[in-house]
């Protein structure tokens, strides 16, 4: 956590700054990209919630997406990730939603990805996605990695919007 923290605390400068909020919907971080986010002090002028969609009955039960929103879309995705960071977002009525979802390890998932592929999209005044391929297969530091490469994603892009 305590590496995370400085580009979390930039996040939330930024966020608080602007009068912005977030929302966080993720996967195979397991709740870190909100768990860094809400060790700043302060946070709750900026952080509305957040849910850990692991499986397709949480995605319903948290986001309310189900199987005909998925028709054509598989998770895993830059597609998937943008869709659950505007639902994650329209749901809470942020400023920016944030989405995750990939393959933590140490096998790939069912969809076909290799270990250490995940998909982040931020949702909100701009939008953008990217994928992050770590080629390891070591769980927890996949954990790791995907949760910082969120964040300075997520950075950049509230950087990009003036």
């Amino acid at each position: 956590m305590q590496l995370l923290l400085p580009i979390a605390e930039k996040i939330a400068a930024r966020l608080i700054e602007r009068r912005e909020t977030i929302a966080v919907t993720e996967s195979s971080t397991g709740g870190l990209i909100a768990a860094a986010l809400l060790a700043v002090p302060g946070a709750s002028a900026f952080f509305l919630g957040g849910a850990v969609a692991y499986t397709r009955a949480a995605r319903l039960a948290l986001l309310g997406i189900g199987d005909a929103d998925m028709q054509g879309l598989r998770p895993s995705t830059e597609a998937y990730s943008l869709m659950i960071a505007r639902r994650v977002r329209e749901r809470h009525n942020a400023t920016w939603g944030l989405g995750e979802t990939g393959a933590t390890g140490p096998t790939g998932n069912r969809y076909g990805d290799a270990a250490g592929h995940t998909c982040i999209a931020a949702a909100g005044p701009i939008e953008r996605a990217t994928t992050l391929e770590t080629g390891s297969a070591d769980r927890q530091a996949n954990m790791d990695a995907f949760t910082k490469r969120a964040l300075e994603f997520f950075y950049e892009a509230i950087s990009a919007k003036s």
